[in-house]
């Protein structure tokens, strides 16, 4: 089955839709972004989840330790790497916890995906350059790995059959394909999470 991330939580509205839609993860972002929340906003938001989804923290060039105090608090139990964090990095971060790391990489051509096949990071997640642009990138230029990824960038309910279909990931990740004027729409949480639960 394909697992379903809902990114960019940032009120208490939106753990009660996807405590009732049960998505497979949530993402919290802690890095710089209009959906930025604070480590305390965090806890507050990962009190009221549901204990079967998963929280996931989203970072962008961010100090191991404060990492792994979030994790340490359980206010997430996944780590997202979206900046320029390299191998040394990672390998690091997973001598340090036994949580999942994903690492998120921009695909802009063939071989991309490959080049990461190798890493210490339990997933990728591949994104349109630059991610949260709300546009999908070629996914022809995928090609065949063996490392399991999230598929994100530029989806929504009207395009995800035809992403799972082309693509088959291991799961899908959303954040402004269910939001309304910049805010997420429970309507359209419900409608994507449906569609994926319904194509496979």
């Amino acid at each position: 089955m394909i697992r379903v991330k809902i990114c960019g939580l940032t009120q208490q509205g939106d753990i009660e839709v996807v405590n009732v839609e049960r998505p497979d993860y949530v993402g919290f972002v802690f890095a710089a972004s209009r959906r930025r929340v604070t480590a305390r906003q965090a806890v507050a938001l990962r009190r009221g989840l549901n204990a079967g989804i998963i929280p996931v923290g989203v970072f962008v060039d961010e100090t191991i330790e404060n990492i792994l105090s979030l994790v340490h608090d359980g206010v997430i139990a996944m780590v997202q790497l979206h900046g320029s964090e390299n191998e040394e990095y990672i390998q690091k971060l997973k001598r340090l916890t036994d949580k999942p790391v994903v690492k998120a990489i921009s695909v802009q051509e063939k071989g991309d995906v490959q080049k990461w096949t190798e890493t210490a990071a339990d997933y990728l997640l591949l994104d349109h350059k630059g991610g949260g642009t709300g546009h999908h990138f070629d996914w022809d230029l995928i090609g065949e790995t063996s490392k399991p990824y999230f598929l994100a960038g530029g989806l929504h309910a009207e395009n995800i059959g035809e992403a799972i279909m082309k693509t088959a990931p291991f799961a899908v990740d959303v954040s402004s394909g269910v939001e309304t004027d910049g805010m997420k729409d429970p309507a359209k949480i419900t409608q994507f999470i449906r569609m994926v639960r319904n194509e496979h």
